[in-house]
């Protein structure tokens, strides 16, 4: 079985590195933009040991198989170069496990790196295995300075002036962006912790697996314990496997966040550092990726054009995307800039900062026009009106009634403004945990629409 992928190429200057000799971090980037290396920036690590644990951290998510079958890893884990993003005041590194069940994030903030930010931007970074090695022997006294996008950096090893390296994108990276990202927008912060606590609940986690056991989050005194039943203040885990990337790194942590969102059961991880922070957002279940979730679906059949055309345009690399205050200089309703950002989202544009609760703009090194195409549902929900197989059914002043016809099976959609809710066996199995039927969807379409006014 194969999945869906687009084909592009990555091209790089050179393959990324750390000189031994100079103690230089270079991270080679690729883009499709008109400068076809962008140098966004170069620095010193102030932590350099920290810093370089944390992106192996990261790179260890990327490449870690949590469900997939193995025969497929080795076609994976040839797209697993994360995504860094420059803006004024902070460096984001970013990457999704190969089976797109894990999404985690570095943030490096001002204190992180001393040193110019030359650039903004997004790119894809190549992390080799001579890089990873290199990364591993950094001590903190060592003077490490770090160029992301360098294109005058001659080769230690490697004479070649340009390597290109021919990959497949799968589409699930690209919906797993968005999905991730409706997931954080939703999360509420549950437990907060100190970093001695963090370390004593993350050392204590059991080391057998646990994929197929229920296991809940919950607080005992100032610290975390676990329990196999869930309480008011309790965060669900599935594979608490998943979290013990956690453990190295969180020896210098000031603090450990917990979040959850109580639509899908996503619990997001947050370490924050004097001068960094490092995210783990995990899926419900070991077996569920993000890019399948379709949470974003309903905003994405809801998108307002005119909104989306005045927020794309005013996007400018910011760290922190205020929403009050661009709903008010463009004259939108804070709503109508939350869908755009969720739509944006989609294209790879925007992503969720899940400690700071705000968007940020970064841009993916690829271009996809027709994002529709990523989502099934949607299309089917639209081909279903264009079939003329949705019609009106009996309103009320708190709810609307629509028939659906699906195969030889017509669905009865009820429609409140709380909530939706449809007659078909996928509805009955899902509710709203996996985003909206497609019968929701083309109700929802159909009335947008002005259907049998």
């Amino acid at each position: 079985m194969t999945a869906l992928a687009l084909d592009y190429a990555y091209r790089y200057l050179q393959p990324s590195q750390l000189d031994s000799t100079t103690q230089a971090l270079r991270l080679a980037t690729s883009s499709d933009g008109a400068e076809p290396y962008p140098f966004f920036f170069r620095g010193k690590l102030v932590r350099p040991k920290r810093v370089a644990e944390m992106l192996r951290k990261l790179m260890h998510v990327v490449r870690s198989r949590y469900h997939i079958p193995a025969a497929m890893l080795q076609r994976i884990l040839a797209m697993s170069d994360p995504i860094v993003t420059s803006s004024d005041d902070r460096l984001r590194f970013e990457g999704f496990s190969s089976c797109c069940g894990v999404y985690v994030r570095v943030d490096l903030h001002p204190r992180a790196v001393d040193g110019e930010t030359f650039g903004r931007g997004t790119t894809n970074v190549d992390f080799n295995e001579p890089m990873l090695a290199a990364l591993a022997m950094v001590r903190e006294t060592d003077d490490v300075s770090l160029s992301v996008g360098d294109e005058g950096v001659e080769l230690a090893k490697n004479q070649q002036t340009v390597v290109e390296k021919r990959v497949k994108l799968p589409y699930r990276w690209l919906r797993g962006l968005v999905e991730v990202q409706a997931c954080q927008s939703r999360m509420q912060l549950v437990h907060q912790v100190s970093g001695v606590e963090a370390r004593r609940f993350l050392r204590a986690l059991p080391r057998s697996g646990t994929s197929r056991r229920e296991t809940f989050v919950t607080a005992a005194g100032s610290g975390l314990r676990l329990s196999q039943r869930a309480a008011p203040k309790s965060v669900r885990v599935g594979g608490l496997q998943r979290l013990r990337v956690l453990e190295d790194i969180a020896a210098e942590a000031r603090q450990l966040r917990v979040y959850t969102d109580a639509t899908t059961g996503a619990s997001g991880w947050e370490l924050l550092f004097d001068d960094s922070r490092f995210h783990l957002v995990i899926s419900p279940e070991v077996w569920r990726g993000f890019s399948g979730e379709g949470q974003a679906l309903a905003s994405l059949a809801a998108a307002d054009d005119e909104a989306l055309a005045k927020v794309e345009s005013h996007l400018a690399w910011e760290a922190v995307i205020d929403e009050a205050s661009l709903a008010s200089e463009l004259g939108l309703s804070p709503e109508a800039v939350r869908r755009a950002l969720i739509v944006l989202g989609t294209r790879g544009r925007v992503g969720f900062d899940l400690g700071e609760q705000f968007y940020f703009h970064r841009e993916l090194p690829y271009r996809l026009a027709e994002t529709e195409k990523l989502q099934p549902r949607l299309i089917n929900a639209r081909k279903l009106i264009a079939e003329g197989k949705v019609r009106r059914g009996a309103t009320t002043a708190d709810e609307v009634e629509i028939y659906v016809k699906s195969v030889d099976v017509e669905h009865r959609v009820r429609l409140t403004v709380e909530e939706a809710k449809c007659s078909c066996p996928w509805y009955a199995k899902h509710v709203s945990s996996r985003g909206p039927c497609k019968h929701i969807l083309a109700a929802s379409l159909f009335l947008e629409e002005g259907g049998d006014d």
